[in-house]
């Protein structure tokens, strides 16, 4: 059984599968408190489900993108048989991790966006940095800025481990906090080698909508 705290048909609006359709399967419980956290609510909020009901919730929405996310997915074991049968099934897989869990175990098959956390989100102190050993060339890897201290401490985490030469890394900004236009000037004149995004289901609905 699974902890579900909700299953949504949605358009992406991160990663580099930003604007494409996709369901979303959003697992109770989360080991950290960012300081930003959007989903707060995934904390405790969910309804036991089992795998099967969940794939074939999934399968409902004759979506071939699917992205496991939270609170935090790999906090709940039978996530990775979940994984399994949806790739089983044919679908493209997403998982949506923060850095402070193993990710080594997760199906192969599973592109895995690794979150790992920047000073201003509180959380940085639970990086486990042996994850960069397992990330593939069809993972990515994210920052959150929040501040130019983030920003300086991201670029040097990615020239440090050569994060560009593994795969593509993203950049962001947490929204509200730090004027998007900023961080874009400093990734340009810093020539850094990343992709920036933006949250785009913030714009396409508004901030705190949930289900989108």
């Amino acid at each position: 059984m699974l902890v579900v705290n909700e299953i949504f048909h949605s358009i992406q609006g991160e990663s580099t599968h930003a604007g494409r359709r996709c369901v979303f399967v959003r697992l109770t419980c989360c080991n950290l408190r960012c300081t930003y956290c959007d989903t707060a609510y995934a904390f405790e909020e969910g309804e036991d489900m089992s795998v099967e009901a969940v794939v074939g919730a999934v399968k409902s929405y004759e979506c071939n993108l699917v992205e496991i996310t939270g609170g935090e997915p790999l906090l709940q074991p039978e996530v990775h048989q979940l994984m399994t049968l949806l790739c089983d099934e044919g679908m493209e897989v997403l998982l949506e991790t923060s850095g402070s869990i193993d990710i080594s175990v997760v199906d192969p098959r599973v592109k895995r966006i690794v979150d790992f956390k920047c000073p201003s989100s509180g959380m940085e102190k639970r990086n486990m940095w042996d994850n960069i050993h397992y990330i593939r060339e069809n993972d990515e890897i994210k920052f959150i800025i929040g501040t130019r201290e983030d920003y300086e401490w991201a670029k040097d985490i990615i020239y440090k481990y050569d994060m560009t030469a593994r795969c593509p890394v993203l950049m962001g900004v947490v929204y509200g906090v730090l004027e998007p236009r900023i961080l874009a000037e400093w990734i340009l004149t810093d020539h850094l080698r990343v992709r920036y995004q933006l949250q785009i289901h913030k714009y396409i609905w508004t901030p705190d909508a949930r289900g989108v």
